[in-house]
C-alpha cells in the first residue's frame, strides 16, 4: 500500500527534523521545505494528501503560502504551526481555510492525531467527489446518448425542468429511456443529495402497491406482522419515480392525488397522516388523456401529474442517433467482456438504419449486446446483430439473408430458454439434437454461453 503524502514547511531546520521523523515512524511519506516558494515547486512536482506549515515563516506568511496551495488544490487538509498563545492567529487560519491548528511546542500525540484526523477528512472528500462522478456518469447527460434534433431539444427540457420542483410526466414507448431521464432530472436539481427512489406501478398488485407506496401499520392485513415505511417516506426530500402510472388502481390513484395536492399521506390501516416533501416524477407509455375518457384514470390526478409534460421520441423518429448509440454500447460491452471490438461495418449500420425498432433503445442495447458476445471479427457484421422482421427503407434482401436471420436469432432464444441443455431444446423445437447440433456449429455459438 502506497503511504500517504505530507508537506512540512517550517523555516525551522530542527523543528523540520522532528516532525518528519514523527510522521515517517507513523507510515507517512514527508517532504519538508523551509520556504513558501520551494514549497509550492514541491507541490506542483507531486499530489500530496495533507500539508503542515507554520503559520510564521523567516521570509514568508504561511497563510498566504496556505492560500495559494488551496488555490492548487481545493481540498488539501492544512495544519497551521502557531507560537503558544496565538489564539487568534489560529482563529484566522481557520477562517481562511484550515484544516486545524497545532501550537509550539506541540504534544506529538496531538500532531499525530490531528493528521489522522486530517487523512480521513481527505479521504471522505475524496469518496465522495468520486461517488458523485460515478451518479453524474450513471445517471446524468452523459448516459443520454444523441445529438439529433429532437434529442438537443430533449437536454434542453431536462435542464430547465431540474431547475424547477415541479411535478413531470414523461411519455414515451417501451424502452425509450424514461428512467433514465427521470434520473438525470433528479441528478441535475436541488434534491439531488436526496433519495431517488423508482417503483413500478403494473409490478404489484393493488394492495401489495399501495402498502409499497406509504406503508402499513403491523396488523394492517394478514402478513402484517409489523409496521413498514413506504417508498414515499424513503423519497422524503428526494424524487421518486412513478413509471407506468397508467397502471394504477383507482385507490392507489386517489391516495397520489392526495400526497400531489397536500403532501401527505396515511400509511395502510393507520390513522395518523405523515407529511412529505417529495418531487414526484410519473412515466406512462399509455395516452392518459384517452385512458381519462374511458374512465380509468382520475381527471383531477391526470392533471396534477401533466404540470410539465416532457415527450420522449422513439428510435425510429431520431435515426440520425443509432449509429452514435451503437458505438456508445459496443464501447460499454466490448470493454465488459474484454473483446477488442473496434466498430460496426458500414453494412451492419445500414441494416439498423433500415430496421424499425420497435424496442427502442433497450432492444438496440440489447442486439449490441448479443452482437458483441457473438461476433467472431472485431466489427460487428449484419449478420451478428439477428434483426428480424421487414426493413422500412423497401431493401427486402434474399430468402435466404431473411431466413438465416430468423434461423439464428430463433436458436439464441431456444437455446437461451432451455439454458443450453439440448435435450431439452430439441423437444421444444420437435427437432432432432443432431440438426441443432448442426446449427449452433454453423452460427458459431458456444454450448457454454446459454447455462
Amino acid at each position: 500500500m502506497t503511504p500517504e503524502k505530507i508537506l512540512v514547511i517550517d523555516d525551522d531546520p530542527n523543528i523540520l527534523e522532528v516532525i518528519q521523523a514523527r510522521l515517517e515512524a507513523a507510515g507517512y511519506a514527508v517532504t519538508t521545505a523551509e520556504t513558501a516558494d520551494e514549497a509550492l515547486a514541491k507541490a506542483e512536482e507531486e499530489a500530496f494528501n495533507l500539508a503542515i506549515t507554520d503559520m510564521k515563516l523567516a521570509a514568508d506568511d504561511g497563510l498566504e503560502l496556505m492560500a495559494k496551495l488551496l488555490l492548487r488544490y481545493p481540498d488539501l487538509p492544512v495544519i497551521i504551526l502557531t507560537a503558544f498563545g496565538t489564539i487568534d492567529g489560529a482563529v484566522t487560519a481557520i477562517q481562511k481555510g484550515a484544516y486545524s491548528y497545532l501550537t509550539k511546542p506541540f504534544d506529538p500525540k496531538e500532531l499525530l492525531l490531528k493528521v489522522k484526523n486530517g487523512m480521513e477528512k481527505q479521504r471522505l472528500t475524496f469518496q465522495v467527489k468520486t461517488l458523485k462522478s460515478m451518479v453524474e456518469e450513471k445517471y446524468g447527460f452523459a448516459n443520454i446518448v444523441g445529438r439529433s434534433e429532437k434529442m438537443i431539444k430533449i437536454f434542453e427540457q431536462i435542464n430547465q425542468i431540474a431547475q424547477t420542483d415541479f411535478t413531470v410526466r414523461i411519455y414515451g414507448e417501451s424502452g425509450t429511456g424514461k428512467e433514465l431521464v427521470a434520473k438525470a432530472i433528479h441528478c441535475h436539481s436541488s434534491r439531488q443529495n436526496a433519495p431517488f427512489i423508482a417503483v413500478s406501478c403494473a409490478a404489484l398488485p393493488e394492495t401489495l402497491l399501495e402498502s409499497e407506496l406509504f406503508g402499513h401499520e403491523k396488523g394492517a392485513f394478514t402478513d402484517a406482522r409489523q409496521s413498514r415505511r413506504g417508498l414515499f417516506a424513503l423519497a422524503d426530500g428526494g424524487t421518486i419515480f412513478l413509471d407506468e402510472i397508467g397502471e394504477t388502481p383507482p385507490a392507489v390513484q386517489v391516495k397520489l392525488l392526495r400526497v400531489l395536492q397536500e403532501h401527505e399521506f396515511k400509511p395502510v390501516g393507520g390513522e395518523r397522516t405523515q407529511k412529505v416533501d417529495v418531487r414526484v416524477i410519473a412515466a406512462t407509455n399509455k395516452d392518459l388523456k384517452a385512458e381519462v375518457e374511458k374512465g380509468r384514470f382520475r381527471e383531477d390526478l391526470f392533471y396534477r401529474i401533466q404540470v410539465i409534460p416532457l415527450d420522449l421520441p422513439p428510435l425510429r423518429e431520431r435515426k440520425d442517433d443509432i449509429g452514435l448509440l451503437a458505438e456508445h454500447f459496443v464501447r460499454i460491452y466490448s470493454k465488459k467482456i474484454g473483446k477488442d471490438i473496434r466498430g460496426i461495418s458500414p453494412e451492419a449500420l445500414q441494416r439498423m438504419q433500415a430496421y424499425d425498432w420497435p424496442g427502442n433503445v433497450r432492444e438496440l442495447e440489447n442486439k449490441i449486446e448479443y452482437a458483441v458476445a457473438m461476433t467472431a471479427g472485431n466489427h460487428i457484421m449484419p449478420e451478428d446483430l439477428l434483426l428480424t422482421g421487414m426493413p422500412t427503407d423497401g431493401n427486402v434482401g434474399t430468402f435466404d439473408e431473411a431466413k438465416e436471420i430468423f434461423e439464428k436469432e430463433y436458436l439464441w432464444k431456444l437455446l437461451s430458454a432451455a439454458k443450453g441443455n439440448f435435450e431439452v431444446a430439441a423437444r421444444m423445437a420437435n427437432r432432432q439434437r443432431s440438426h441443432l447440433y448442426y446449427l449452433v456449429n454453423k452460427y458459431g455459438f458456444k454450448p457454454s454461453d446459454f447455462r
